[in-house]
């Protein structure tokens, strides 16, 4: 069976480990909205022995960190569930109390209507960030 990210990226690559890479991917509404993806194809993270599986949340937590120091959002958002790409991968979401779901999970109905100049000029500080999610992981990977 074809797997999505197998085959592809899965979004736009900010950075690419030996084990994992990290995505921003492009969710209408929510900018801030990368992934950490694992490389090989395993299903849940249970298959990942104990090192590797630290490994991945260490990345996560770098993300995390990063989004938190240069967007000040009102919460991150962390989920692993995979249920229409089986393939192992952390969602690491900035979230805002401006956005259109907030504070309900970006997957539910909406709550207000989208403000598209918050979302512009979030996506304006993305280069930037994406930039010190780089060196952040890469000093991270060192």
């Amino acid at each position: 069976m074809a797997c999505v990210l197998c085959d592809t990226d899965g979004g736009q690559l900010v950075w690419r480990g030996e084990h994992l890479r990290v995505i921003r991917a492009d969710e209408a509404g929510f900018p801030a909205f990368y992934r950490v993806v694992w490389n090989a194809h395993v299903a849940e993270f249970s298959d990942l022995d104990a090192g590797a599986r630290q490994h991945c949340m260490d990345a996560v937590t770098v993300v995390e960190r990063v989004l938190r120091e240069h967007l000040a959002p009102a919460k991150i958002n962390l989920a692993a569930l995979g249920n229409m790409v089986p393939h192992l991968h952390w969602h690491v979401i900035a979230r805002f109390g401006w956005d259109s779901h907030f504070p309900a999970p970006v997957w539910a109905a909406a709550q207000r209507e989208r403000d598209g100049a918050q979302e512009d000029a979030l996506r304006a500080r993305l280069p930037a960030l994406d930039a010190s999610l780089r060196d952040a992981l890469a000093q991270w990977a060192a």
